[in-house]
């Protein structure tokens, strides 16, 4: 049921006492005493499923011991219209050394329509952190909730996105601005650190995970010198992984492909921008933006944990909002500490919140609001832990 573990063949309806005695480890996992966890909501409905997160999180600190510290912290849009600062080196250097955790709501405000604060704290984070691992698990928990016709059965597909390289250096320029000749270059950065230690972390993990295929996802026939870096690296890399079946794709045939047959795939291993798209795609096919968590991973040193969606400020305090994605942020960061079981109880929880009906519109037939279903899952995981 874990984020970390699930097997793709088992039912998702058994409870954790059914699986495999697999654990988060070490490479990816970081061991603390008392771990301290910086809490920023962000922006539109990122406050209100951090609130539903958070009360499933409190419900498991009523029955259980849990040593976590959380801390808020006020960045966001509104600090940033406040201040004219997003976020200042010494609060970076405090997140850094103060902190062993980040968990965010959402970032993003028509108000700042340059989105200049997410670039200051989102990317700001992932880059001096070195988060360079993107981790994103796409699991469909039921098939009804696939829009797609041909699914039958849940499936998972997990996305290793290279987090910190690419076009999102923010390398480049523009020359002759605002005239009819007017030219625009981004770069587009790739080194073989980068992009060795992304390939080896999703190897790593299909290797411990049980997962028994790892697809590279690029576009090497037109990116003929950071294709050729991806593929020689996944070859070399998969070298140590004899018993992972390995393969390459180019990311417009994966983009159809996963429409077509995504159950047909475990692991997908990518860069920054292809990763960006195909994970939404991914999330989409399993059931919506909503469920989908991900967690931005240096590992045994820090993590930052989000939601994928986005701030939705078109429905922003409305109750439309689906938790579910924040609140499966709190299962990977419990696994993440060590409390494996009790990310297992909130994934339970959040199954059996979607079988009985207890989720948010977006959700087929869903009929609850945002503290409905954040209130349903801490009951349950509450009653569970008596």
């Amino acid at each position: 049921m874990g984020w970390w573990w699930w097997k793709p063949d088992l039912n998702l309806s058994i409870t954790r006492r059914d699986l495999p005695p697999y654990s988060l480890t070490s490479y990816f996992s970081l061991s603390c005493q008392m771990p301290r966890i910086a809490v920023i909501p962000g922006d539109g409905i990122g406050v209100e499923v951090m609130k539903e997160a958070r009360r499933v999180l409190a419900a498991l600190d009523d029955t259980e011991t849990l040593d976590l510290e959380l801390v808020d912290w006020d960045l966001g849009a509104e600090r940033y219209l406040r201040d004219g600062v997003a976020i200042t080196e010494e609060e970076f250097r405090a997140l850094a050394d103060d902190h062993d955790a980040v968990f965010l709501g959402a970032l993003g405000d028509p108000r700042v329509p340059g989105m200049e604060h997410i670039k200051a704290i989102l990317l700001g984070l992932r880059f001096k952190l070195d988060l360079y691992v993107n981790f994103r698990p796409c699991v469909l928990p039921l098939a009804r909730l696939s829009p797609l016709t041909g699914i039958q059965k849940p499936f998972r597909i997990d996305i290793f996105r290279e987090n910190t390289e690419g076009l999102y250096t923010g390398l480049g320029g523009s020359f002759k601005t605002g005239t009819p000749d007017e030219i625009a270059i981004e770069k587009d950065l790739h080194t073989r650190k980068g992009v060795e230690r992304i390939i080896r972390a999703a190897f790593e993990y299909a290797k411990l995970r049980g997962r028994g295929r790892v697809t590279l996802v690029d576009k090497a026939n037109v990116q003929r010198f950071v294709g050729g870096l991806w593929r020689k690296v996944f070859e070399e890399v998969g070298e140590a992984y004899p018993r992972i079946s390995q393969d390459s794709m180019y990311v417009d045939a994966m983009a159809m492909d996963l429409v077509r047959r995504p159950d047909h795939y475990e692991v997908l291993v990518t860069s920054n921008l292809f990763g960006d798209i195909i994970s939404d795609l991914a999330a989409v096919v399993t059931g919506g933006l909503g469920l989908a968590p991900s967690a931005n991973i240096h590992p045994g040193q820090y993590a930052l944990f989000e939601p994928v969606h986005g701030s939705a400020p078109d429905i922003a305090g409305q109750g439309l909002a689906n938790p579910i994605g924040a609140i499966r942020c709190v299962s990977l960061m419990l696994e993440y500490f060590g409390y494996e079981h009790l990310g297992d109880r909130i994934e339970e929880g959040v199954l059996a919140s979607i079988e009985n009906g207890i989720t948010t519109p977006d959700l087929v037939g869903g009929k609850s609001s945002t503290e409905e279903v954040g209130r349903w899952v801490a009951s349950y995981v509450e009653s569970e832990s008596a």
